[in-house]
């Protein structure tokens, strides 16, 4: 598995080729979703998640405002009082705190982008 890239430069992935990847990893595999770290930056995360068809994440939440961006297939996710419907090339902003699960109805990706406020370091 590769680590996140910088973005201090610009970062370029051939996202088909990562997903095709992340499909023959173990959790994959085992679970049925994984998901791998593009970019780590100071005050972003891109992440990139593919899953089985009826495969499921739990319900939890971001502490961060995050957005979903489906890229192929279909997720829904459940929020607290609705059902959100993520065909390929919908997505949907999250407000932080937002208890949701997601559920991919075909094999699918998605990409998960979080804002990131930067985190006080303890004392040096």
């Amino acid at each position: 598995m590769s680590n996140p890239e910088s973005s201090e430069h610009g970062a370029i992935f051939d996202v088909a080729a990562v997903e095709a990847e992340m499909r023959q990893e173990d959790a994959y595999q085992r679970d049925g979703h994984t998901a791998r770290t593009l970019v780590r930056a100071e005050d972003l995360r891109l992440v990139l998640i593919v899953m089985k068809a009826g495969a499921r994440i739990a319900e939890h939440q971001a502490s961060d405002t995050a957005v979903i961006q489906a890229l192929s297939g279909h997720v829904q996710l459940r929020l607290t009082s609705t059902i959100a419907d993520l065909p390929s090339g919908r997505l949907i902003v999250l407000e932080r705190g937002l208890r949701h699960d997601v559920e991919a109805l075909a094999e699918s990706s998605f990409l998960l982008t979080l804002g990131w406020h930067a985190r006080p370091r303890g004392p040096s």
